[in-house]
């Protein structure tokens, strides 16, 4: 625990991380990278250079610094911290590297006048005390997944049985244990993480679950990024026998049990998860409204399997929207997501549970666009592809 003293410290610094959190997290990161060579694989790269890993750990360090009476008053923020961590296999050594690191950039950001030796003091209790949270949140969840049936501990090799285009940028990758083994169960909408060494370097990413489990294998659905290391080695060299390295089924962004009517809104590569919450649902007997953005037919991955899902079970009503159509496409509509939109596609009532996930602009939209319709705030759900942080109102 705390102390009263160090409680307020960290308190008062809360105006300080608001104005200049991004600068303090942006020198953080020069630190941990260019002096501890062994983190760099947990880091995406990309992230880093758009400013949003930094952006995300600003806001994460602001909240912990304002919450710090009630950690409770976080909310899903932990969870999505330790999912992220679990997928990529983050380890409790890997602690007092960023710790040492964040107490630098403090010192050297805000100077030794602002940062003193109290304040450092007070900042490196309050970061144990959430290290010994994380840490202990993460080895339960090792624990868990290992002590699955066909669950395992860290890294397993998975060897490409199916390799499948799904549009011109997202191709899905079908993987079966190398070792013969049963995999585990998942909960839809969870995602893998990916070990893959690229000429020499190591990387570890995130890929949504894009289809139910089967006991048998896993299957995920990559777009090509145009700078993605990962994703153009996955897409240009990665063939099917080849063997590729996954951490267990992680994240808390899954289908929750509810008879209310499901809407399912994606945009682009956000489709992933929604498909296997998609399998998952038809069983359960209520409406699914799948509404799905993408640029143009060609961008447009699993158009046909959902229309013939959609043929087979009256429950689905299929939506979709093109912004940039080619001259042969046909859609529902031409443009971007809006709450006219929305409101006409959406049950009149609006007593539904909605799952939404795609590019943060698109989120933000929809989000703005649900609230003003009156979807309950609790029955509205979303998660980012990349680090978590808050969407903007």
């Amino acid at each position: 625990m705390l102390s009263e003293a160090h409680r307020e410290i960290v308190k008062s610094t809360v105006p300080l991380l608001e104005t200049g959190g991004e600068a303090l997290t942006r020198h953080f990161y020069r630190i941990l990278l260019d002096e501890y060579p062994q983190v760099r694989p947990l880091f995406n790269q990309a992230h880093q250079h758009s400013g949003e890993q930094q952006r995300a750990l600003a806001n994460g360090v602001l909240m912990y610094a304002k919450h710090i009476d009630r950690l409770d008053a976080l909310g899903p923020l932990v969870g999505q911290i330790v999912n992220k961590h679990v997928s990529l296999r983050v380890l409790p050594e890997h602690y007092p590297i960023v710790g040492t690191c964040l107490l630098r950039a403090i010192r050297e950001v805000l100077g030794a006048e602002i940062a003193t030796d109290a304040v450092l003091e007070a900042w490196g209790e309050a970061y144990g005390l959430l290290a010994g949270l994380l840490t202990g949140a993460e080895e339960q969840a090792y624990a868990d997944a290992a002590a699955q049936p066909g669950g395992w501990r860290g890294a397993r090799a998975f060897t490409v049985s199916r390799k499948e285009a799904e549009s011109e940028e997202i191709t899905s990758f079908y993987l079966r244990p190398a070792d013969g083994g049963a995999v585990p169960d998942f909960v839809p909408g969870q995602y893998i993480g990916l070990r893959v060494v690229i000429d020499g370097t190591e990387h570890r990413r995130n890929y949504s679950l894009s289809m139910l489990g089967n006991g048998d294998e896993y299957r995920i659905s990559v777009k090509r990024e145009p700078a993605g290391q990962v994703s153009n080695y996955l897409h240009d060299r990665a063939g099917v026998g080849d063997t590729l390295e996954l951490f267990p089924p992680a994240g808390a962004f899954t289908l929750k049990d509810s008879s209310r009517p499901l809407a399912l809104i994606t945009a682009g590569v956000g489709i992933t998860p929604a498909l296997s919450m998609l399998e998952a649902a038809l069983g359960s007997g209520r409406d699914i409204h799948f509404i799905h953005y993408a640029r143009h037919g060609g961008a447009h991955a699993f158009k046909r399997q959902i229309e013939d899902l959609s043929a087979r079970h009256e429950q689905i009503r299929h939506r979709f929207c093109y912004s940039e159509p080619r001259h042969d496409d046909q859609a529902h509509a031409i443009g971007f997501v809006s709450e006219s939109q929305l409101a006409g596609w959406l049950p009149e009532h609006r007593d539904i549970d909605v799952y939404f996930v795609g590019p943060k602009p698109f989120m933000s939209q929809v989000k703005r666009s649900l609230s003003s319709l009156g979807v309950p705030d609790t029955q509205c759900h979303y998660e980012f592809f990349g680090p978590a942080s808050a969407l903007e109102e």
